[in-house]
């Protein structure tokens, strides 16, 4: 009965995965992915994100991209009391913060450095307990201005409601407009999006690797399903699975070493494991799940080095 119902589960995950990849491939492509959540409840924690001083010559605006970060989360709620920029320094009011409705208060600065480079630095303030909760900086490139607010927002989010924040993340997705598709590695909101892959023929299965520095996925571009591993860093990719027959379903291992994939080299799909730099794939025999499914396969990996989230880190220049 397990079996079956793991079979079923896997199905309606691949189903839906389709379903979303048909409703990108309709997508211009200009379009940009626009990443919304809905049906949120009640209990939106309401925030005050100043102004960050010397972000006004600026084209990314640290703390509009920390307030929409936050917002798009549907934990918390924006509010429009601050038009004076503050900075880290700066020590709120408390009483007159909390009487405006704000209960936690973000205030940083933004400063030009002589090597090209910014200097980003926050602090959180709780408004209801009158705490500092702390804040960071970060020397980064005028290109990763975006990334710094992004990891703003992941610590304000991990602060005020305990769990991890996945704003620094990226995601792919698969577009097709016309005869022609592309793979696409955005940041978490769909801004920054770069192409990865551009083919006249399919582009299916991205999945990334736990620490988010490579990118596997099947391409069709041999007429057939074929497993590539991109690296995010350099852009280049690699063969990592062209056997004969079918070639798909990447799934990444906890520790980022090895893939299973799905082979029909000796007839039928089955599940196989392979090195993440290319090898001979080593044949997994049949265990109580769907035997054409990665996903379920890695479970039997050691959970040692899980990484939940995959993290975009800022590169120094």
């Amino acid at each position: 009965m397990i079996p079956s119902l793991l079979c079923r589960a896997v199905t309606m995950m691949r189903l839906l995965a389709i379903v979303g990849l048909m409703a990108l491939w309709g997508m211009p492509a200009s379009a940009q992915l626009r990443i919304e959540v809905s049906g949120v409840g009640l209990t939106q924690l309401p925030i005050a994100i100043a102004p960050f001083r010397g972000q006004d010559n600026l084209q990314q605006k640290i703390s509009a991209i920390v307030q929409a970060d936050l917002e798009r989360s549907g934990q918390f709620r924006g509010t429009d009391l601050v038009a004076v920029p503050m900075d880290e320094l700066a020590r709120p009011e408390l009483t007159a913060w909390r009487q405006k409705g704000a209960d936690s208060l973000v205030a940083g600065s933004v400063i030009a450095l002589a090597d090209g480079r910014f200097d980003v630095r926050f602090r959180l303030w709780d408004l209801t307990r009158g705490q500092d909760l702390g804040g960071q900086s970060y020397a980064v490139t005028q290109a990763n201005l975006r990334q710094a607010a992004h990891r703003i927002a992941d610590f304000v989010y991990e602060k005020l409601t305990g769990d991890k924040g996945i704003f620094s993340t990226r995601i792919a997705y698969v577009t097709k407009v016309g005869d022609r598709y592309n793979l696409w590695i955005a940041d978490a909101d769909g801004e920054n999006a770069q192409s990865a892959l551009a083919s006249s023929e399919p582009i299916i299965s991205p999945a990334w690797s736990p620490m988010g520095g490579h990118l596997a996925y099947v391409s069709f571009e041999s007429r057939k399903p074929v497993v590539y591993v991109h690296e995010i860093a350099t852009g280049k990719r690699r063969l990592l699975a062209n056997f004969r027959g079918s070639n798909s379903a990447p799934a990444w291992s906890p520790d980022g070493r090895t893939l299973a994939v799905t082979l029909s080299r000796d007839g039928g799909s089955q599940l196989y494991l392979i090195d993440a730099q290319g090898g001979e794939p080593r044949w997994l025999p049949p265990v109580a799940v769907c035997n054409a499914s990665p996903l379920l396969a890695v479970t039997t990996f050691p959970r040692r080095s899980v990484q939940t989230a995959k993290r975009w880190p800022i590169l120094p220049a």
